[in-house]
């Protein structure tokens, strides 16, 4: 009995380092993490880059886009593009080895020659899967087999005009809601679906709060009469955050910032932050601590601005606006954001600034008053997009998250670099080019179990990022 027991005892302890490696850290479930704000809990992280670099423990040939992979327990979830079809992918998050996938055909051609890949990031729950497509398809795929639970067709089922550079807000998965950037005319920019089975609980924004609303940074700033032939759906992703007690679902739509009811779609309030640039973009996810919103855009000078949302919920003062205007040409913008969404914390915020690579810097600013702390130029000296070669030695418009009070930074060329936050001086800890990766490498990395996956438009790779790992 005494053996048998000991056995059993044995087993136990042989079987104990592989649970605990399973269920070490935190999951990676959707866009900028599983705080939505690209800041990880992770702990025992590596303090800085080996010379040799950071060991590679998987790599896979992709097919083409621009979003992250989502990770939950063991599984990890890719959304990308093959030839004439739209792949969500199932890997192992520890081996790289395939679970399951789920394909289906895809049409979309970029106009402006970038790649016909989906740009959203999937969002994942213990057994469900939420994916975009770059054509406006939305699927809920079973997460243990991939097999569709649910699926709209977004184009179809509201008046939408085509997106300049196809879909590419991520959806967001709260208060048992599924809330969608549609972009459908004329009063479903934002949708509200049951998550279990796509039917639509609400939908609002567009004609009933933008027409009329004053076209603020415009040349003149005018009520704005709205046609019908609007794009509404932007490239940012929907952020719910509480203040003064009540729930606020900010999106950052091509117009503007909207708040919204989060329970049944009625407007709090709307403040319009559009670029004059016809083929523009807002993409940054809107940045909220307490009761201060923060938005910025990188076309044509819209810059940032930072909003105080009063007690009353239904309205808000300006902090600051920089540049006041874009037709001042001497005020400088502090943030101008492409796609990355600054990272906040201990009241600043850094962040890679910049519409192309030739005026691409690292920043940070004070997040209450929009003052620059300092900033360093990541200009490209040649062009990489017109297949001119990268520099390794500047990171582009990089993306970053924060872990273990370290920002983990990816360049748009594959480089890696780990930087401590300080509002003083820039502090780059260590850097590394990633063999692998070359332009565009425009997903953030993402965190989970330590382990950091990192995406180009044809390789993903998964990195031992624990502070125990060995170089190779």
């Amino acid at each position: 009995m005494h053996r048998l027991a000991y056995f059993f005892a044995l087993l136990l302890l042989l079987r104990l380092p592989a649970w605990s490696a399973e269920t070490t850290g935190e999951d990676w479930p959707s866009f900028l993490g599983p705080r939505h704000n690209g800041i990880s809990g992770e702990t025992g992280l590596l303090d800085k880059i080996p010379t040799n670099g950071v060991p590679i423990l998987w790599t896979k040939n992709i097919g083409t886009g621009y979003g992250a992979p989502a990770v939950i327990g063991n599984r990890l979830v890719l959304h990308h593009r093959v030839e004439d079809s739209e792949i969500v992918e199932c890997l192992d998050a520890t081996t790289g080895e395939p679970k399951w996938k789920y394909s289906y055909p895809s049409r979309y051609m970029d106009p402006y020659g970038y790649n016909n890949g989906p740009r959203s990031s999937p969002v994942l729950t213990e057994d469900r899967c939420y994916t975009f497509g770059a054509e406006g398809k939305l699927l809920c795929l079973d997460l243990n087999t991939g097999k569709v639970v649910w699926q709209r067709d977004t184009a179809k089922d509201w008046s939408i005009p085509e997106a300049f550079f196809g879909v590419g807000s991520t959806p967001l998965l709260a208060d048992g809601k599924l809330f969608v950037m549609v972009g459908g005319q004329p009063n479903a920019g934002i949708a509200a679906l049951d998550p279990k089975t796509g039917k639509t609980l609400w939908s609002n924004v567009g004609q009933t709060n933008w027409n009329g609303a004053t076209t603020i940074g415009w040349r003149a700033e005018r009520p704005y009469e709205w046609t019908g032939q609007e794009k509404q759906a932007s490239y940012s992703s929907p952020v719910l955050a509480t203040i003064h007690g009540k729930k606020h679902l900010f999106c950052l739509m091509r117009q503007g910032l909207v708040s919204l009811n989060p329970d049944n779609g009625d407007i709090n309030f709307s403040r319009w932050f559009q670029s004059l640039a016809n083929d523009s973009v807002n993409a940054m996810c809107p940045v909220v601590q307490n009761d201060l919103v923060l938005v910025s855009g990188a076309y044509y000078r819209v810059g940032a601005v930072l909003l105080k949302v009063k007690p009353d919920g239904k309205s808000y003062e300006e902090v600051w606006r920089i540049p006041k205007t874009p037709f001042d040409r001497f005020e400088a913008a502090v943030l101008e954001q492409h796609w990355n969404t600054p990272i906040l914390t201990e009241g600043y915020l850094y962040a890679f600034s910049g519409r192309n690579e030739p005026d691409a810097t690292f920043r940070c600013v004070d997040f209450k008053t929009g003052k620059l702390m300092w900033s360093r130029d990541e200009r490209w000296r040649g062009h990489p997009s017109h297949g001119e070669k990268a520099q390794p030695e500047v990171f582009g418009r990089g993306s970053s998250i924060l872990a273990e009070g370290k920002l983990i930074a990816l360049g748009e060329g594959g480089l890696l670099g780990i930087f401590k936050p300080n509002p003083k001086e820039l502090e780059e800890v260590s850097r590394w080019q990633v063999p692998q990766l070359h332009y565009p490498c425009w997903a953030a990395p993402i965190l989970s179990r330590k382990k950091v996956y990192l995406r180009s438009e044809d390789s993903l790779l998964c990195l031992d990022f624990s502070k125990a790992a060995k170089p190779k």
